[in-house]
């Protein structure tokens, strides 16, 4: 069979590999219980295990039944102690499994979005240098009429993070002050 092959610019293929490194990275540091929890977690939230667990109860309340039926004595009759029992500890297996499995997801999740962060800065640190070039390119250029861009030189200006932290974790409407950066 012959595989497909599909042509990227270099630089999605450099993003495509930054991320299967940063998967990677992340399996690599798990440790093998957090690999084998995973695993079972994943078979656990699968419709086959729904399934299987119904069809676990009902066979054993068939085999109850029956042998109740046939004048035997039935390992766990109604109301099914053992049953329960049974349930219960799957549950609160299933539970903690389910527990452990998103808090190693949280971890990967913090990361991502600590590297989005840090990605966005670097882009805004970026697109701010982009506009100040360009303006500067623009009061140059004997050939472009020379004005002052109030737009552009906001742009421009250094965004502080505290002042828009402050802006987005405070609950109550803040009255947001524009101003006009220094000449």
């Amino acid at each position: 069979m012959s595989e497909k092959s599909i042509h990227v610019p270099p630089h999605v293929a450099e993003t495509i590999h930054a991320i299967a490194l940063l998967h990677s990275e992340h399996h690599r540091k798990s440790t093998l219980a957090e690999r084998i929890v995973d695993q079972a977690t994943s078979s656990v939230g699968r419709p086959v295990f729904l399934l299987a667990l119904m069809g676990a109860a009902g066979l054993w309340v068939a085999l109850n039944t029956f042998a109740t039926l046939s004048g035997r004595s039935a390992p766990d009759p109604p109301p099914y102690n053992w049953l329960q029992l049974l349930f219960s500890v799957t549950s609160l297996v299933i539970a903690v499994m389910i527990l452990i499995s998103q808090s190693r997801a949280d971890r990967f999740a913090n990361l991502r979005e600590q590297m989005t962060l840090e990605a966005t800065l670097l882009t805004e640190q970026k697109t701010r240098k982009i506009i100040e070039l360009l303006e500067e390119l623009r009061r140059d250029s004997p050939g472009v009429r020379d004005r002052k861009d109030v737009e552009a030189d906001q742009m421009a200006a250094k965004a502080d993070p505290h002042d828009v932290l402050a802006v987005t974790e405070d609950a109550k409407p803040v009255q947001l002050v524009i101003s006009e950066p220094a000449p």
